[in-house]
């Protein structure tokens, strides 16, 4: 696809978008959106012509790139042949879809419950959890994003959830693992791993373990900064769910098809939950759609006594058709293998190099196509590059970053002190080296800021 030139109708794009458009997680009139023309691939344009290497994979979720054509065309073929339909009936495309993602979870999760995004699936898994148990609690980390709905975002612990958070949501926080920055003091993996289970258990105890129906941990931590669980804490959770009768659900929304290198973070794990959620890149975010993925146990609570819940659009056909096509891709093109193989061979080596030369960089950490630099003013006490939750002149030195890549023609995933490498996973190797150059080039911006 050739970008085509226009800065009028990007002038008109802006503009509507200026009068008419009310974007999340913003303050309005502090904003400024770029309009973009088109995208293809691991690339996006604006109406100048200026081409981006996309390192955010829109919001994480285009794991197979933009405009995929066998995607593109299931989508119109279900359109021609069925647009839509209700959730009650039997359809084929969200029958296959499930089958599908079913293939694919770990252990008996196979049973499918769609929805039309990542933060209801987690509002439908905590619902089903506490239906299951009988019990009003949820624990959540610290460091964690589970969505921006009523629910989900007092799940979420992360400053995003401040200003939503009612105190009333039956969510109790703890730490999770974290060895760079550990509330443990712990000097090891074996170390954060025991501490951080420990504290999980005495959580659990001084809540009462009769009051708690779920554990809800993203298998790999995404926007909070892609911490992988240090080698047994995943199973650890698992033990103290199964002592005390509790729910354990992994949010994947983000971890899931193919972003670790695996089809699901848990796999790297070997742990299965009883519920665990996805979304995005279940069909590349092509059109929306989520779900729920029900272990055996909780599917036969539900056997004979209604599930109170669902949506109008859950298992649109659309959504579904693009969710047949994505899988199929994927297995076809090897991108799950490509995300392993290329997090290995070319992105955990290169971060590393980077962080050799720069002494803004604090620690490389990740998996497959899922990385994150840690950006420190001082590598010696690990203060971070800004303060927590920075903004305005405070966050200063980490847009003057992102505005170096940009420049490049990088455009970069940053949250706080953060940036995350998240090409789609079909990437090539000769784009990651394009966008890793260009990443080396901003770093030398953020070294400035640096003591």
């Amino acid at each position: 696809m050739t970008p085509q030139l226009s800065p009028e109708a990007g002038a008109a794009v802006k503009a509507a978008d200026r009068a008419h458009v009310f974007h999340s997680w913003s303050a309005q009139d502090l904003i400024d959106p770029l309009a973009v023309a088109g995208a293809e691939g691991s690339y996006f344009w604006d109406y100048d012509g200026k081409r981006y290497l996309d390192f955010t994979s829109g919001l994480v979720f285009t794991n197979i790139g933009y405009q995929h054509p066998k995607v593109v065309a299931a989508i119109q073929e279900q359109a021609a042949t069925m647009t839509t339909f209700a959730p009650a009936f039997a359809v084929e495309a969200r029958s296959e879809a499930a089958r599908l993602i079913a293939e694919r979870t770990p252990g008996d999760l196979d049973k499918i419950f769609f929805t039309n995004g990542g933060a209801d699936a987690v509002e439908h898994a905590v619902r089903m959890a506490r239906l299951h148990t009988g019990r009003p609690k949820v624990l959540s980390a610290y460091r964690s994003y589970h969505g921006g709905t009523q629910q989900a975002i007092n799940i979420t612990g992360d400053p995003r959830r401040w200003a939503s958070d009612s105190a009333g949501a039956g969510v109790v926080h703890f730490w999770a693992p974290f060895l760079y920055r550990s509330r443990f003091y712990a000097e090891t993996e074996e170390q954060e791993t025991a501490r951080a289970l420990e504290h999980l258990e005495t959580t659990i105890a001084f809540e009462g373990p009769g009051t708690v129906a779920a554990i809800i941990l993203e298998t790999v931590p995404g926007t909070a900064g892609i911490m992988v669980p240090p080698p047994g804490y995943l199973a650890g959770v698992r033990e103290i769910c199964d002592k005390y009768g509790i729910v354990f659900i992994l949010d994947e929304v983000m971890s899931g098809f193919g972003r670790t290198g695996e089809w699901f973070a848990a796999d790297l794990s070997g742990v299965v939950p009883d519920l665990m959620t996805f979304a995005k890149g279940v069909n590349s975010g092509y059109v929306p759609l989520g779900g729920v993925a029900i272990s055996e146990k909780i599917a036969e609570t539900f056997g004979k006594r209604p599930y109170p819940g669902g949506l109008t659009y859950s298992g649109h056909p659309l959504a579904c058709a693009a969710a047949v096509a994505t899988i199929n891709v994927m297995a076809e093109e090897g991108v799950v293998e490509n995300a392993k193989r290329l997090g290995e061979s070319v992105v955990g080596p290169a971060l590393a190099e980077l962080a050799e030369r720069h002494p803004s960089v604090g620690e490389v950490r990740g998996v497959g196509m899922f990385w994150a630099l840690d950006l420190v003013k001082d590598r010696e006490t690990r203060e971070p590059l800004v303060p927590y939750n920075a903004a305005g002149e405070a966050n200063a030195p980490m847009a003057a970053f992102g505005a170096a890549a940009k420049q490049q023609g990088l455009w970069p995933f940053i949250n706080m002190n953060r940036t995350h490498i998240v090409p789609p996973c079909n990437v090539t190797e000769a784009e990651l080296k394009e966008g890793l150059a260009a990443l080396d080039a901003a770093l030398s911006v953020a070294d400035e800021h640096t003591v």
